[in-house]
């Protein structure tokens, strides 16, 4: 089916006529707007894109009923530049593959008729989505995946929300050098150990500029396959290394068997500083106190609603809603149905060329969203949320507190590393 041919169905019931005018009142007749949301839902990375699946699910509620919340189109019903139209969800499993990724875009758009899509998690899976998506000529919002090569390619219909890898790998160095002038703790070596797909090995990549450019040496460079069954050489090595500080990059199964390999191998660096399977929402039911003190990578937090009321308010929704805590992706997932159907909203069209216009036009002010950034507005190059910017949660009795940057902390970081055999 062709783009043009695809469109003709977009507003349902056989309707041809496709000006914003005609659509806006076919869509006030109770019609809904589709889209696509692509997660891994079965598959090692279950816990992970279940979660994911809640904050769109939250974001969705929202957008479709109306709440006293500061969020884009919260205190209206629907999407006001569509009469009102209700947004639906057509969800696509993964089950963690790229190969897969790629076939459930294509599928929710040539027969689901989505006019947009969101996801996918993992940055492999990404990839090959987007590349359907691209092909197809379908607007994506990724809020989840962080290799910075995802808006490096010059596609069109491709925007991201959230930080990249660079941004996320800069903040750990610009860390270790506020932890030396401002807590008085040296770094010198650096084991840099991450997974093989596209997000470790661009973690990877980042961490060795960085590395270099800021006069750390790297004592250890260890990639491993993703899904690893057992990691004691990795490990062996990094404890004849001896890196004052680790950067790991891992996926949830990597950081499960890695830290249960860490305490049982005596692996005890002054810090380590890690990205994504730490924070994952399976990762501390499965290794409890065993957790505490790890550094991760993060864009949210629950303690942030102290200074901004708004993520307690969503938080609470959250909790409501599913009886858990909201999470990293959760949170992370949340905004990308927002962001897309506020631009469909000032496009006053399902057509993907608006969407894609009123996409770059997009600014939303700090204030609007549940992370600590001055809003989100889209290079107009690479279409990256030029706003996106990290911060460092600890683990710290079994929960994750923001300690950097050290104005905006919440708790004071727990530095070095206490060995394992010192623990109680």
């Amino acid at each position: 089916m062709d783009n043009l041919t695809r469109r003709k169905f977009l507003v349902g019931g056989g309707a041809l006529a496709l000006s914003p005018l005609v659509v806006s009142r076919a869509f006030a007749q109770g019609k809904t707007i589709k889209i696509g949301a692509v997660y891994p839902l079965t598959g090692n990375l279950a816990s992970t894109g279940l979660d994911c699946k809640r904050g769109v699910e939250l974001a969705v509620e929202i957008i479709n009923g109306k709440y006293d919340l500061n969020l884009p189109l919260a205190r209206t019903e629907g999407i006001p530049g569509l009469g009102g139209a209700r947004l639906e969800v057509v969800w696509a499993d993964t089950k963690g593959e790229p190969k897969n990724g790629q076939a459930e875009a294509e599928r929710v758009i040539t027969q689901d008729q989505v006019v947009g899509v969101i996801g996918a998690y993992q940055s492999s899976v990404t990839k090959t989505a987007s590349q359907a998506t691209e092909r197809l000529k379908v607007p994506y919002v990724c809020s989840d995946s962080s290799s910075p090569t995802l808006t490096e390619r010059g596609l069109r219909y491709f925007f991201r929300v959230s930080p990249h890898d660079g941004i996320f790998s800069h903040d750990q160095f610009r860390f270790l050098k506020d932890l030396e002038a401002q807590k008085k703790q040296k770094v010198q070596t650096l084991g840099v150990l991450y997974e093989n797909t596209e997000f470790g090995s661009n973690v990877g990549k980042e961490e060795l500029k960085y590395a270099q450019e800021y006069g750390y040496k790297v004592v250890a460079d260890i990639s491993y396959t993703n899904n690893a069954t057992d990691v004691t050489s990795e490990v062996g090595r990094l404890i004849k290394a001896n890196p004052d500080v680790l950067l790991h990059a891992s996926y949830i199964t990597d950081a499960i068997l890695f830290t249960k390999t860490f305490k049982e191998m005596g692996f005890n660096p002054k810090g380590m500083l890690t990205m994504a399977g730490y924070i994952e929402p399976g990762y501390l039911p499965a290794i409890k106190a065993d957790g505490n003190f790890i550094i991760v990578r993060s864009t949210f937090a629950l303690d942030l609603a102290k200074k901004k009321p708004l993520v307690g308010q969503v938080a609470d929704l959250f909790k409501k809603k599913f009886g858990i805590e909201m999470s990293e992706n959760a949170a992370r997932s949340f905004m990308a149905p927002f962001v897309l159907a506020e631009a469909i909203s000032r496009a006053k069209s399902v057509e993907a060329e608006a969407i894609v216009k009123a996409l770059r036009e997009t600014n939303i002010p700090g204030d609007q969203v549940i992370y600590p950034w001055k809003g989100i507005q889209f290079d107009p190059k690479t279409q990256q949320n030029v706003h996106a910017t990290g911060t460092l949660v600890q683990i710290q009795d079994q929960q994750y507190v923001t300690v950097w940057p050290f104005e905006s902390a919440a708790k004071d970081v727990v530095w070095p590393f206490p060995a394992w055999k010192s623990r109680k």
